[in-house]
């Protein structure tokens, strides 16, 4: 994450709040590679991404003992039980809130070429969607343009959501090569 500033400074008695200012580039990266088995959170005070696994938060919930864990792994269940049980977290939109499907749906409606749009189109439809899609985008050569569009449409739904929660943000999108 890039701050730019972060944090309530005391000064002589004074608070004065600066702003937090969120990378685009970062809070995309962490919405693309989203898993049915990973929840990202925001902490509100630093900007800081947390991720975390179904499997962490069941130890966590359990209320097992953690000592036969190793060190690293602990470390991984406090990050967790903190990230759980503080107002400091908001929790990044899910897989399911961002609607992929739909995303690769308008891509393939808005490409020109009408035979490949309607090619991109049949791809999509029934089991495989996504594999399918994927070939079919190396296969004509358009991968980066799939690339910019889903970047795009991403950037689009982190503003939403940034804005709607108070957050600034630093459109640094091409800082780094692109995800699939």
């Amino acid at each position: 994450i890039l701050l730019l500033s972060s944090s309530v400074l005391v000064s002589k008695g004074y608070n004065l709040y600066m702003a937090i200012v969120i990378s685009l580039r970062d809070f995309v990266d962490e919405m693309q590679v989203f898993s049915d088995e990973e929840h990202a959170y925001l902490n509100k005070a630093t900007g800081e991404l947390n991720t975390i696994t179904n499997d962490d938060i069941a130890v966590v919930e359990s209320g097992d003992d953690w000592s036969d864990y190793p060190e690293w792994q602990q470390s991984v269940f406090q990050n967790t039980k903190e990230v759980l049980s503080s107002d400091d977290y908001l929790e990044l939109p899910s897989r399911f809130d961002i609607h992929e499907y739909e995303i690769m749906e308008r891509f393939c409606l808005s490409v020109s070429d009408e035979k490949i749009s309607n090619l991109l189109l049949s791809k999509i439809r029934g089991s495989g969607a996504f594999h399918k899609f994927k070939d079919t985008i190396y296969r004509y050569g358009i991968e980066e343009d799939w690339f910019r569009f889903k970047d795009e449409a991403y950037k689009e739904i982190a503003i939403s959501w940034l804005e709607s929660h108070g957050f600034e943000h630093i459109d640094d999108m091409n800082r780094r090569e692109k995800n699939i």
